[in-house]
C-alpha cells in the first residue's frame, strides 16, 4: 500500500510561512482527490485542505485565505503553502487521498512559536 512521505515542516514564528511537500509514489495518484490533514497534541486528526482531480479546492475555515493546496501529478507530489501562521497551526501534518486510500505516513511537524 502507498505510504506518503511528508516534508518541509519546522519551527516558524507567528506570521511566518512554510511550504510542505508530500510524495505519494503509486499508481492512480493522478486519479485521486488529495488532501492535507493535521493532528495537534490531544486532538483528533482534521482535514485542512483538499484538491480534486479537476482542480477544485476546499479549506477548513480555520485556514481559509492562509493555506493553499496544489499538486504536480508528474512528480506524484502534493504541496501545502502556509502563510500567516498562527500558534494554533502547530500540529503534525499529513497528506492522504480525500477518501484516505493510502496508509498514513510519518507526517511532518509544524511548530509556530515565538
Amino acid at each position: 500500500q502507498v505510504q506518503p512521505v511528508e516534508s518541509g515542516g519546522g519551527l516558524v514564528q507567528p506570521g511566518g510561512s512554510l511550504r510542505l511537500s508530500c510524495v505519494a509514489s503509486g499508481s492512480f495518484f493522478g486519479s485521486y482527490a488529495m488532501a492535507w490533514y493535521r493532528q495537534a497534541p490531544g486532538k483528533q486528526r482534521e482535514r485542512v485542505a483538499a484538491l480534486t482531480r479537476g482542480g477544485t479546492t476546499g479549506y477548513a475555515d480555520s485556514v481559509k485565505g492562509r493555506f493553499t493546496i496544489s499538486r504536480d501529478n508528474a512528480k506524484m507530489t502534493v504541496y501545502l503553502q502556509m502563510s500567516s501562521l498562527k500558534p494554533e497551526d502547530t500540529a503534525v501534518y499529513y497528506c492522504n487521498t480525500l477518501n484516505i486510500n493510502y496508509s498514513w505516513g510519518q507526517g511532518t511537524q509544524v511548530t509556530v512559536s515565538s
